[in-house]
């Protein structure tokens, strides 16, 4: 048998740069590809989570498959390398198609171009991930190499999912603000007082913004008000508008501040803050209503008056974002191609390990018979259904709950934080701790810790915090665990294939690693398709996509006024608060209790298997 040699400093470099591009592309459609469809295109959420649930299950299939493939793969480049290259390049293509949905489709195009987009590119990735992984026990000797390798490779990855999850809303308004202003799509339509008619309420806000029950009406003869909406086809949906800006056909126009850059001027009272909303229905004689936000002194200063006039201009984001999202992930498709390039170039498949193949019923049968391969990957789908959950609302959180004016910027310094403690954790804490304990207690404290984080989101949220920074308490806690198990599974994964090995007479690593690839998708559908249920039971996203007609909206002031609703959307928060935090808290408990029951690689079982394998390949 071949001797197997130390890896290189570039060799560790090349497979370590690889999982940066890949864990680029897969956070960009993990974290975003919902919200994008949902929230930016306007598909039905529910419609999403069942299209994301889908494509999982038709992993299901095609994983293991892909697995058999590559292991009955002979070329003389190698059996992983080949499909790594082909995969990678072709799923970057699909990813970009993806994120650039015509923005002219209906509603019915829109969701087939999700789902097919979707699923194709559940199966390039696959055709990607699989011979990535299994290249690890394939080159590397179990135990130290193996786990130092599988350490890296997933802090590597971590450093990827953590760059798109920093930079991804950031980068897409920068990017956004640039192209689409450049786009034909764009125009301006004016409202006018005199033209169809405005009524405007002022709202007094508490010292966190949220509306009271103080409000002032003025009447649309009490109006002289300019309101100029800039945006795409998407925000005149249904609404035509002639070549002079004037809109002649019937439909519901609806802008605010959640889905647009607002300016105003009204009786000398300007600014960027607070939320500002406009609704209008063209149609021959009917009015628009205009709701704006202030604090005490801007309220105090307008409801004192008998009539209202200045100009509103309302700057749609919807195709900032959509433009934004395109090009920002031109820019990560490009990455991920060179970076998988280069660890195609630089690695080299040292392992003479014949990996016998099998048919897809022997494949499911030895994926059955090793049940510590299923052990793991069930606890797999599970703590990675709790991280899913999160990262998939949270978007929705800082958009709709923290709010304010600059949420991105928020939102962009929690994930700057948080990402950077799963990196610390990948690269300091786990051989920091490794160095105390043995990989089982350490799997152990790190679900404790992140059950413990979601404890103190649970009180931080029952409490109505609002404020960005002391939710980096809970983030420490969840995101350190978070950056520590995925190196802890990874490794517990590649000590399954020699227990399979034993078991089995059969060394299966890319069926055991395309069981990975299948379950952590599969995670990801499962909390798609809960956080798509949240967004719908909870009208999460009511404010930036539905069309409140101007009676619509000017009864939702009613109900605010009457005390029915104190905050805008506080039943909605209320509920994504709770999902955000106890969905995970129980997903995370099944794991731990499911992991102490089965799993029994312990270091000591681990040396005795080796040594049997090295016995009867001595043997052989």
């Amino acid at each position: 048998m071949e001797e197997k040699k130390k890896l290189s400093f570039p060799e560790k470099f090349a497979y370590g740069i690889g999982a940066v591009g890949k864990d680029m592309v897969y956070m960009l459609s993990a974290s975003y590809v919902l919200y994008y469809f949902q929230d930016i295109m306007g598909v039905s959420a529910i419609a999403m989570g069942i299209i994301l649930l889908a494509a999982r299950v038709f992993d299901a299939f095609n994983d293991p498959i892909m697995g058999v493939i590559v292991a009955r793969t002979k070329t003389r480049w190698g059996k992983f390398r080949p499909w790594l290259l082909i995969g990678t390049i072709t799923n970057a293509v699909i990813l970009i198609i993806m994120f650039a949905a015509p923005p002219s489709m209906d509603a019915k195009g829109l969701v087939a171009y999700a789902a097919v987009t979707y699923i194709l590119w559940g199966v390039t990735y696959t055709m990607m991930d699989i011979p990535y992984w299994s290249m690890v026990p394939a080159f590397t000797d179990s135990g130290k190499e193996r786990e130092n390798l599988s350490a890296l490779a997933r802090s590597c990855a971590g450093v990827g999912s953590a760059i798109v999850t920093i930079l991804t809303v950031m980068c897409v308004a920068a990017l956004g603000s640039g192209f689409a202003a450049n786009t034909s799509d764009m125009r301006t339509v004016s409202y006018t007082s005199s033209g169809n008619g405005i009524a405007a309420t002022i709202v007094l806000t508490d010292g966190e913004g949220n509306p009271t029950s103080t409000m002032c009406d003025f009447e649309a003869e009490d109006t002289d008000i300019e309101v100029n909406v800039t945006g795409s086809s998407k925000v005149f949906d249904g609404v035509t508008v002639a070549d002079d800006g004037e809109a002649v056909s019937d439909g519901v126009i609806y802008v605010t501040t959640d889905n647009a850059d607002v300016s105003f001027s009204i009786n000398g009272v300007s600014g960027k803050d607070g939320k500002v909303f406009f609704s209008t229905r063209v149609t021959e004689g009917s009015s628009s209503q205009l709701v704006i936000y202030l604090d005490e002194s801007g309220y105090n200063a307008l409801s004192s008056l008998g009539s209202l006039y200045g100009t509103v201009d309302m700057s749609s984001t919807l195709e900032v974002e959509r433009v934004g999202f395109k090009y920002f992930t031109i820019i990560v498709g490009v990455l991920f191609v060179v970076f998988i390039s280069i660890t195609c170039l630089v690695i080299k498949e040292k392992s003479s390990v014949d990996m016998k193949t099998v048919s897809v019923g022997e494949m499911f049968k030895a994926l059955v018979q090793n049940d510590q391969a299923m052990t793991i990957v069930l606890t797999i789908v599970l703590v990675n259904t709790a991280t899913y959950i999160t990262s998939n609302l949270l978007i929705y959180f800082f958009k709709y709950d923290l709010a304010g004016t600059n949420w991105q910027g928020n939102y962009t310094l929690f994930n700057t934080f948080a990402g950077g403690i799963q990196i610390i954790a990948m690269m300091i804490f786990f051989p920091v701790l490794r160095k105390i304990f043995n990989t089982l207690k350490i799997f152990y404290i790190s679900v404790f810790s992140a059950i413990g984080g979601y404890v103190i989101l649970l009180a931080m949220a029952l409490a109505g915090v609002k404020s960005v920074i002391p939710f980096f308490v809970p983030g420490f806690f969840i995101m350190a665990a978070v950056g520590i198990l995925n190196v802890i599974v990874t490794i517990f994964l590649a000590n399954t294939v020699d227990y399979g090995e034993l078991k089995n007479r059969r060394r299966d690593e890319s069926v055991i690693f395309s069981m990975q690839t299948f379950v952590v998708k599969l995670a990801s559908g499962i909390a798609a398709l809960v956080a798509s249920v949240c967004l719908a039971l909870f009208n999460i996203q009511a404010d930036s996509d539905t069309a409140l007609s101007p009676s619509m909206l000017s009864d939702k002031m009613r109900a605010i006024r009457s005390g029915a609703e104190t905050a805008l959307g506080s039943s909605s928060v209320v509920g994504l608060r709770l999902v955000m935090t106890l969905a995970p808290i129980f997903v995370l408990i099944a794991a731990l209790l499911l992991f102490k029951a089965k799993y029994i690689l312990t270091d000591s079982k681990l040396n005795e298997i080796t040594s049997e394998l090295k016995g009867r390949r001595d043997n052989a």
